[in-house]
């Protein structure tokens, strides 16, 4: 049995079609259309075929009549079926087509990995699923998955998504990983392998450190941190502003490729090979700007709070420092550690800024725990800045 519904919002007419449409009701079914039509007139029309379980050419009429006077329309959650319907017919060809998206849930699923964005699940031995915190995340999706193609063409490897999927309220991209170990997994289940762990995780940083991007295929991150560092002008000294400022603006341009977020919750290991995920921060720009998010992920973000370590990555704040220590003598191929301390601090300070204004958004100001977490970053931004003339290594 057919039926039809209809919802007015911002201006636009949306018609839920059910059932089966064919030459015995389409006549019925455009009337009411078209009385609804009347009584509601709208700037645009858009036909939601979740329900819609077939439709014939006597229905396909009534959509190219529709289409006639609102040139703009689109149809939205199309089956698989409806969709092989259409698309044997031009009409892919001629309308915005959207097919719906499969639906999963994640209850129980292990968390693998989590991010600024979302969660990364994994669903099965074979499939994992990152679901993003933001329900309105279909253009982040497509984004991310773009992003991802350019890194696997550039030769990073990469698990690229082949599914959107609905997750709640929200949207996920599916991701097949047959039995795929996250660096920090393996690290817990094998404490004697974390040395092995470590030097794989900076090999494929530097890896994708030597990789050159095309000048506006990525994000540049260089504009990013310049906007964390204008953030904070009226919350420090205006000296120390002014030298924050001017050290982010005297780094180089630069078109190298960086992961963005890189911990050992993003790199995972399948088959002896490993896998980088979680690229919707791929970005281009110095070195130290990812170094600067390895030493936030590893002692920044839980300096004072020590359990943050076990909850984000699963291994002890000291286990994490001890990662990060062994990330820089790796990356920077030396034991000198003037060499090593004087890349730190200025990791460091990219590191705190970006703290500081984080906490700042996320009303910090008003709470003891954030008041807490800001005064630290001042004085370690105060303590640095006098000492650190240049954030180029």
């Amino acid at each position: 049995m057919a039926e039809v519904k209809f919802n007015m919002e911002n201006n636009v007419l949306t018609v839920f079609l059910c059932g089966h449409i064919d030459s015995a009701n389409a006549a019925e079914i455009e009337a009411k259309i078209t009385a609804e039509r009347e009584k509601t007139p709208s700037e645009n029309i858009i036909i939601d075929a979740e329900k819609l379980e077939y439709i014939s050419s006597a229905g396909l009429r009534i959509l190219l009549r529709i289409r006639k006077d609102m040139p703009e329309m689109k149809i939205i959650n199309v089956s698989p079926e409806v969709y092989e319907i259409l698309d044997m017919t031009g009409f892919t060809e001629m309308i915005t087509v959207e097919k719906a998206y499969r639906v999963i849930s994640v209850d129980g699923c292990e968390v693998i990995g989590q991010g600024a964005n979302g969660k990364v699940y994994r669903i099965d031995r074979d499939t994992i699923v990152k679901v993003y915190l933001n329900p309105d995340s279909l253009p982040d999706i497509h984004r991310e998955r773009e992003l991802a193609r350019k890194a696997f063409v550039l030769g990073i490897p990469t698990a690229i998504p082949y599914d959107v999927v609905r997750v709640g309220d929200g949207y996920g991209s599916v991701f097949e990983l047959l039995n795929a170990k996250s660096f920090a997994k393996i690290i817990i289940e094998y404490p004697d392998k974390l040395d092995e762990v470590i030097k794989m995780s900076v090999d494929l940083l530097k890896k994708i450190h030597g990789t050159v991007v095309k000048k506006g295929d990525m994000p540049d991150m260089k504009e990013v941190v310049l906007g964390w560092a204008e953030f904070l002008k009226d919350y420090l000294p205006e000296e120390q502003y002014n030298k924050l400022h001017s050290l982010v603006e005297a780094v180089p341009e630069d078109n190298h490729m960086m992961h963005g977020d890189y911990h050992l919750k993003n790199v995972m290991l399948q088959d002896g090979e490993v896998l980088l995920i979680d690229m919707d921060t791929l970005c281009m720009g110095h070195p130290i700007f990812e170094l600067a998010s390895v030493f936030n992920a590893y002692v920044g973000f839980s300096e004072l709070d020590h359990s943050v370590s076990m909850s984000f990555l699963g291994i002890p704040h000291e286990t994490a420092e001890k990662i990060w220590e062994q990330t820089l003598h790796l990356y920077l191929g030396t034991d000198d550690e003037k060499i090593i301390e004087a890349v730190k601090e200025k990791a460091m300070i990219v590191g705190y800024t970006r703290i500081m204004r984080r906490t700042i958004r996320r009303n910090g100001l008003n709470t003891p725990d954030g008041q807490k977490q800001i005064e630290v970053c001042k004085n370690h931004l105060a303590d640095l800045l006098s000492r650190v003339d240049s954030l180029v290594f």
